[in-house]
């Protein structure tokens, strides 16, 4: 997990919070209450970040794949409009139904 204060702090807005987030081994996610933020670490210091920020109410279609015996990890592809799929891997530990959950009350609660 990131630490919540640091990762996108310096790029939410005052009525945007950070809900959760999620590190793999250099890359990210965070969702906050408004948006899926993609953390991108580049470079050999990892000093260099890209953000991209993509709102829940441009999602159109969501998939998650739990975790099984031998595959540890889970999936969580979002489909937006305008920009085509974007998949993040999660370690066994993150419980992936409460992500689509979540995702599921952000996206149906524009509807």
């Amino acid at each position: 997990m990131f630490p919540r204060s640091d990762v996108a702090a310096d790029i939410l807005l005052p009525d945007d919070t950070i809900l959760a987030s999620f590190k793999s081994m250099r890359d990210g996610v965070v969702f906050t209450s408004k948006r899926v933020i993609a953390v991108n670490v580049q470079g050999l210091t990892g000093k260099k970040k890209d953000f991209t920020s993509m709102p829940y109410r441009a999602i159109q279609v969501f998939s998650v794949e739990t975790a099984g015996t031998f595959d540890l990890d889970a999936e969580l592809e979002l489909f937006f409009s305008g920009v085509g799929k974007v998949r993040f891997e999660f370690t066994g530990r993150v419980d992936i139904r409460k992500i689509a959950r979540s995702i599921a009350e952000h996206v149906l609660e524009r509807r």
